[in-house]
């Protein structure tokens, strides 16, 4: 038996809408405003999560590097980021010449922790990009508070946390611009892509030139902006796969519960919600001083349980920083994902709260 940590859910909707437009030629385009399932897409998601626009990229990634140079930062500004995530959100900063200035998280749900934000703020810091990881929502008034204190601007990086919300507000529309992705683990894929959402016009005016060389028409190059459109068929895959995001939604939740009830005897840290907050279950993540060994012994059975993230950004080769992060330390060797994905049965689910008994 193979259960793999996540895996992508697509059906003939996609195979269909993606054979019509190979059919058609029209794979991409140039303009402004980007084709016409870029614009469907668009529309959708701003539905789903209730924001005034969406501009859609060819990446996650994509979207955070674009999000930065609407705010314009750049060489020797700074950027507080926790150090806890995936290495694109410190990618991103840097490739604008600014530098990553790593902040820890909080035991609670590995996410920023507001204190230490607080310290790492200097006259040089420029934005702050909170990670909501796992899908967990970051503590966003007491960020959002520090931030107004300093007038410093917030990007949401969601790019875990689609369907997430605080207070029944959707994760990425609490500030300036929220940043997601589509990559096939995720939530809901689009192959490759990512996405920003924004209520404010001037910033969403940028994005469509940004994600397009500067261009606001012809070759009129107006700022500083590279090829980051999404194409038409990623645009299509994405569109009928956030008609089923609900439904994947509420399956993730259902396995999550199941998989609660089933491990809430065994001595590990279940991940809980807070109030307020309904996350959309992107990664189950337990932590426990045993990590190494379940880890080891869940993968041998075929259950892919997987650690994010084994080294955090600040100790990879390239970041290699001498700051004191202890939480984000003692996360690293503590937390353990396990495959919640629509794919997941309930008869994975009880195969894997067995084993997980068993080793413990």
């Amino acid at each position: 038996m193979e259960i793999p940590i996540n895996i992508p859910f697509l059906g003939k909707e996609e195979i269909s809408v993606v054979t019509s437009i190979l059919k058609t030629g029209k794979l991409t385009s140039s303009s402004n405003h980007g084709g016409k399932y870029v614009q469907d897409f668009e529309k959708s998601v701003s539905s789903f999560v209730n924001s005034k626009y969406t501009v859609a990229v060819n990446s996650g990634t994509a979207a955070l590097q674009a999000a930065l140079y609407a705010l314009d930062i750049k060489f020797g500004d700074e950027v507080l980021i926790p150090s806890f995530t995936f290495v694109s959100t410190a990618n991103s900063v840097t490739s604008t010449g600014a530098k990553p200035v790593f902040v820890d998280i909080l035991k609670e749900n590995f996410t920023m922790d507001p204190d230490d934000l607080k310290k790492k703020i200097t006259k040089k810091t420029k934005a702050i990009i909170p990670v909501h990881l796992y899908g967990n929502v970051a503590y966003l008034d007491k960020i959002s508070e520090i931030a107004k204190k300093f007038s410093i601007p917030i990007i949401e990086d969601s790019a875990q946390s689609l369907g997430s919300t605080y207070k029944k507000k959707h994760t990425g529309t609490f500030f300036e611009m929220g940043c997601f992705s589509m990559y096939p683990a995720k939530v809901m894929t689009a192959g490759e892509g990512g996405f920003i959402v924004t209520n404010n016009k001037k910033f969403r005016d940028k994005l469509l030139m940004i994600r397009n060389h500067g261009i606001l028409n012809g070759s009129d190059t107006r700022l500083l902006g590279l090829n980051l459109r999404l194409p038409e068929i990623n645009a299509a895959i994405a569109t009928v796969q956030m008609k089923k995001l609900p439904k994947f939604l509420q399956t993730r939740q259902k396995n999550a519960d199941l998989l609660s009830k089933l491990l809430s005897k065994l001595n590990l840290n279940l991940p809980q919600q807070r109030k307020n907050e309904k996350v959309n279950w992107y990664l189950y993540t337990i932590t426990t001083s045993k990590r190494n060994t379940l880890l080891k012994k869940l993968n041998a059975k075929g259950i892919g349980a997987t650690s994010y993230y084994l080294k955090p950004v600040h100790k990879t080769p390239l970041y290699k920083s001498k700051i004191k992060l202890p939480i984000t330390d003692w996360a690293s060797s503590h937390v353990l994902s396990l495959p919640i994905h629509p794919k997941v049965t309930q008869k994975n689910i009880e195969f894997i709260a067995k084993t997980i008994s068993e080793i413990i």
